[in-house]
């Protein structure tokens, strides 16, 4: 970025980048003061591209598309959307934590950051309006399911905490949304995954690119970056995983009715998700300098319940 220092002093504290900074003044204290633990050269860019993308949940989904579902499937689009409003909660609470760390000198970064947080406010909105769309409740949520989001709020290194909710967990959620996208079994459920996921796959952006240049200024950094994965493993070992009800509405909604040969179809492609989340995860590890092998343990230690 134009005029970006390794580490910008904190007295600098909220002054704009460049400006002349008199002497005195608070010393703010920022967490995460230090280029390599919070930039990425691609930040600019992916502010600016994100800041172009906004879409308006009134226009961009036509919410009163004639859609009557038979009961059963409807149930389990409104389970998962259920279950995706508690995952996009936690996507949107730790963007905001992260930001109050940042020193103002890196911008683009704090930028990037609230819009995250407004996106997923926005996901948070699109995917309830869907649950209750036709006057229905919402669905179950589970204690493990909780849980395994809890560990992601407990977590307060910037960079570990982008690690596990970016690169693993949202990285893991564009294989789901893609999965939603082609097995919605209406338009509007169609459409809210699409544009979320057009929205996560620049988080995900951010974040394998700022730990990719955290790991290439530090290569002793991925033992903690492993270190943080096994601790929220050993973290959930007492815990169920994935909501049951969540898994059932998958195999339904990737079957299309209940009849055995269909639910058995709709098994075999929840299966098949679950092999492409684990591909995507090693993949974006390999990005990060893991060896394949030591991709296939962090990807394999990764939580059942997907975020």
């Amino acid at each position: 970025g134009d005029g970006v220092v390794a580490r910008p002093p904190d007295r600098w504290g909220l002054a704009a980048r460049g400006a002349l900074v008199g002497t005195g003044g608070p010393d703010l204290g920022y967490a995460a003061a230090d280029r390599d633990v919070v930039w990425a050269d691609l930040a600019p860019r992916l502010y600016a591209h994100a800041a172009s993308a906004q879409w308006n949940p009134a226009t961009a989904v036509h919410w009163d598309a004639d859609s009557t579902l038979p009961a059963p499937v409807e149930q389990a689009v409104v389970q998962i959307m259920t279950y995706l409003v508690e995952n996009e909660q936690v996507a949107l609470v730790v963007p905001g934590r992260l930001l109050a760390q940042v020193h103002p000198h890196f911008r683009e970064v704090l930028q990037l950051l609230a819009v995250q947080a407004a996106e997923e406010a926005r996901h948070v909105e699109v995917f309830t309006r869907r649950a209750l769309l036709r006057g229905g409740r919402m669905g179950t949520s589970s204690a493990g399911g909780r849980a395994s989001l809890a560990t992601l709020l407990s977590e307060p290194d910037f960079s570990l905490a982008t690690f596990l909710l970016p690169v693993l967990g949202e990285g893991t959620f564009l294989n789901l949304l893609s999965f939603l996208d082609q097995h919605a079994p209406d338009p509007v459920t169609r459409v809210v995954t699409r544009l979320a996921r057009q929205d996560e796959a620049r988080h995900v952006a951010f974040g394998v690119a700022h730990l990719a240049h955290r790991s290439t200024a530090d290569p002793a950094f991925r033992s903690r970056l492993r270190g943080a994965v096994e601790r929220r493993h050993d973290a959930l070992l007492d815990t169920t995983g994935l909501n049951a009800d969540v898994f059932d509405a998958l195999v339904l909604l990737a079957a299309g009715f209940w009849e055995p040969a269909a639910v058995a179809r709709g098994y075999r492609l929840v299966q098949q998700l679950q092999e492409e989340m684990d591909d995507g995860r090693r993949h974006r590890l390999a990005r990060l300098g893991f060896p394949d092998d030591k991709a296939a343990e962090l990807s394999a230690l990764h939580t059942r319940n997907f975020m």
